[in-house]
């Protein structure tokens, strides 16, 4: 995956005061499946364990794909454990001039964690991400009780979102 410098979360605006020197937000590397990146993920959407071929293999491929696919993770310094993570997905569009528009996923944070700024600072980051890929948006999906949370990261509430489950 691209490689963007990382920062600490104080720096990527995710936290406020010492607490949120304690973590650096960075891209997802090979080596955060043993640092609780999945378990963290089953936190926001029950998921059976991925084998380290599996992780591996699934990392291969987002990797390919470069700027257009940026999984971050913020890590505690002091424990090595992933705290907080979110993605983002820039889609390649016919309109707007060929535009692209960025989609962020899968924001995350340690229920132990919150309340430290890290979800904000993940987000921020993502969306600065996708301002430099050049999208004219950036679009989210989120529960009812999360709205005020993407507002307090810039979000406006727009449309309706529709699903359809397989």
């Amino acid at each position: 995956m691209e490689q963007p410098q990382a920062a600490t979360a104080s720096e990527a605006g995710a936290g406020v005061g010492a607490d949120a020197d304690a973590y650096r937000i960075r891209p997802l590397e090979l080596g955060d499946l043993s640092k609780g990146f999945c378990d963290l993920l089953a936190q926001l959407s029950p998921s059976a364990p991925l084998t380290e071929d599996t992780f591996r293999s699934r990392f291969a491929e987002l990797a390919a794909l470069g700027g257009d696919h940026l999984v971050l993770v913020a890590e505690d310094a002091g424990t090595g454990r992933i705290a907080a993570a979110g993605a983002v997905l820039v889609e390649r569009k016919f309109i707007r001039r060929c535009g692209t528009v960025g989609h962020v996923e899968d924001v995350v944070v340690d229920a132990a964690a919150r309340g430290r700024g890290l979800g904000e600072g993940v987000v921020r980051r993502l969306v600065e991400h996708a301002r430099a890929r050049g999208c004219y948006k950036v679009i989210l999906n989120c529960t009812p009780e999360l709205r005020g949370f993407y507002a307090k990261c810039g979000f406006v509430e727009k449309n309706v979102q529709m699903g359809l489950y397989f």
